[in-house]
């Protein structure tokens, strides 16, 4: 080929930032990189979904923001594939197309009264205490003034972030880059309890000790082991045998060993608990879980045993799914693109020129960091097709085609950048480093200003 591989990266959240540097990094293939991304600032997850109160892990996305300073690589925002540019037109301008879109949709629980107002996706709250222009401001604000307890369901990394910023008092968040309209709401909040539940014990719970750790320090906050927080059955003994989970373990032992203080709130952790409906007439009332057992292998048994937990909402922390994007093969069952080593494939055929990777990839598993080595093999797999015989090339592969298409909706980096100094700028004046801009207008506005 005569001229650099054209490749559109859909998708600019840790895994499309990734495989952008990848591409650039090599030296073999001359390549230029279109990082496509529906919203007008980048960065995914790392911007809409690490808790604003994490900073060494949202910092990643300093590192992110370099790649767009690599020669080749173009940042274009504001534009959603399936609707402004089709997978069709993709196909035409670019000799190859990786989607990196993620996976943001939350599981279902599955059970009566899971569609009752104030049961929430724990990835819409996320997306609102973080700024996501999806989510509007008020959304949350009926639910923190009228709720003295919430259920959280799901022991994982998601569920702790919720948890801590449900619990934390706000001189503990007020620094944040959250935005306003979000820390008034939180200093507003009339919860008190946050009732987080298990379906089993401590040793399978999937949150990081880190994280774990840090419910035990807040300010206003204590932590009781409300029941199931043994982790002497068999399988717990087993899993208990790993380093990480040991320290877990051990983190929930001393909750329950810890004498009651005089904090105002508390965190009431709930092992061994199945959720099997969720109360209430016009609103929630309740939840009702099933006590569980463990059998040999780990996984939760019921018993048959329910009793009722008294909260005002429950916030649904099971998990993310990825979705189909129109014309591309979708697994339903794993809610993922099949694919091998990252190539994707349709019974079992690999597309040409079609590739994936990310949490869309191979589920939503691992951490940031995961989707470094994650997108190396991708970029591997792509570099190797585009050096044989017979690889597919664009049949117009010229960004003139593309920007006739996009127009002026479209965000370039620099309009990224303008973005990133109006929201420095907004936070100095409250004495933050920042102050996430949440409007979509906002955003748009800054980055043409």
């Amino acid at each position: 080929m005569d001229r650099p591989v054209r490749v559109a990266i859909v998708g600019s959240g840790p895994s499309g930032m990734y495989a952008a540097d990848a591409l650039t990094s090599q030296d073999d293939i001359a390549v230029s990189v279109d990082i496509i991304d529906r919203l007008p600032s980048p960065f995914g997850l790392v911007r809409y979904g690490v808790a604003p109160d994490h900073v060494s892990i949202r910092s990643v996305r300093d590192t992110l923001d370099k790649v767009l300073d690599k020669p080749g690589v173009r940042f274009i925002g504001n534009v959603e594939v399936g609707s402004d540019l089709t997978l069709g037109q993709l196909r035409e301008f670019y000799d190859a197309i990786i989607l990196t879109y993620g996976a943001s949709r939350d599981r279902a629980l599955g059970i009566p009264g899971e569609d009752l107002p104030g049961s929430i996706a724990a990835t819409d709250f996320v997306n609102w205490y973080t700024g996501h222009p999806d989510m509007p401001p008020d959304a949350f604000v009926d639910v923190l003034q009228q709720s003295r307890s919430i259920a959280v369901i799901g022991v994982g990394n998601v569920a702790v972030d919720v948890t801590r910023v449900l619990a934390k008092a706000p001189s503990e968040i007020d620094w944040t880059d959250m935005p306003q309209h979000v820390l008034d709401a939180l200093r507003e909040s009339v919860v008190t309890d946050v009732h987080v539940i298990g379906r089993r014990g401590p040793a399978q719970a999937t949150w990081t000790t880190k994280e774990l750790r840090e419910l035990g320090e807040l300010e206003q906050t204590r932590v009781i082991v409300a029941e199931g927080g043994d982790a002497t059955d068999p399988a717990s003994r087993q899993a208990a045998t790993d380093k990480a989970v040991a320290r877990n373990v051990a983190v929930i032992d001393e909750w329950a060993q810890r004498q009651d203080d005089s904090r105002s709130h508390t965190i009431h952790l709930h092992f061994r608990c199945r959720p099997v409906e969720i109360l209430g007439a016009s609103r929630v009332e309740g939840l009702v879980v099933e006590r569980t057992e463990l059998d040999e292998d780990g996984q939760a048994q019921g018993t048959g045993e329910t009793h009722v937990i008294a909260v005002d909402a429950v916030i649904r922390s099971v998990g993310y799914r990825g979705t189909a994007l129109e014309g591309v093969p979708f697994d339903e069952r794993r809610n993922v693109i099949p694919n091998i080593d990252g190539r994707v494939v349709d019974n079992g055929v690999a597309v040409p020129g079609l590739y994936v990777a990310g949490w869309i990839k191979r589920g939503p598993t691992g951490i940031i960091g995961t989707n470094k080595k994650d997108a190396v093999q991708t970029v591997a797999c792509l570099l190797e097709d585009a050096a044989a015989p017979g690889f597919r090339t664009a049949t117009n592969p010229s960004e003139a085609a593309v920007d006739a298409i996009v127009g002026a909706a479209a965000v370039n980096e620099s309009g990224w950048r303008r973005i990133d100094a109006a929201e420095r700028a907004l936070g100095a004046t409250r004495g933050r480093d920042r102050t996430t801009l949440w409007s979509r207008d906002d955003l748009l506005a800054a980055a043409r200003s």
